[in-house]
């Protein structure tokens, strides 16, 4: 079991078994709504259950996709695909052991011009 909330505990969540391993997303759209790079684990959403949803707000950032935040701290908690069973989980809103580490970089054809990647880890542009 994991569990995770928003910055002012607003929004709470839990996760039954492991996590999937995460990725840093380097999309224009996660680097502006998280301030830089999102890491998030997906999550089938038989396994994901909000705990608490007070301040649950859902912004429909495109055709494909809706991002979940915390109306009262603001914290960018949520990847939602249309066309999914599953949902994509802020890394940083985790509470630790979270037991996994970054498995990849996705959309790195998007990344900012003031950093690199140097980690060795896979890198797609996708």
């Amino acid at each position: 079991m994991h569990t995770g909330s928003c910055l002012c505990g607003d929004v709470r969540f839990e996760i039954d078994g492991d996590l999937t391993p995460p990725s840093a997303c380097h999309c224009g759209q996660c680097r502006r709504q998280s301030g830089h790079v999102w890491a998030s684990t997906h999550i089938p959403n038989d396994r994901f259950r909000l705990t608490n949803n007070v301040g649950l707000r859902w912004f429909q950032a495109s055709d494909i996709a809706r991002r979940g935040f915390c109306g009262h701290c603001g914290s960018f908690l949520f990847w939602d695909p249309k066309d999914e069973d599953a949902i994509s989980v802020s890394m940083g809103v985790l509470d630790a052991p979270t037991d996994t580490t970054l498995a990849r970089h996705i959309f790195v054809a998007d990344k900012g011009d003031y950093y690199d990647l140097n980690d060795g880890l896979p890198q797609s542009d996708q």
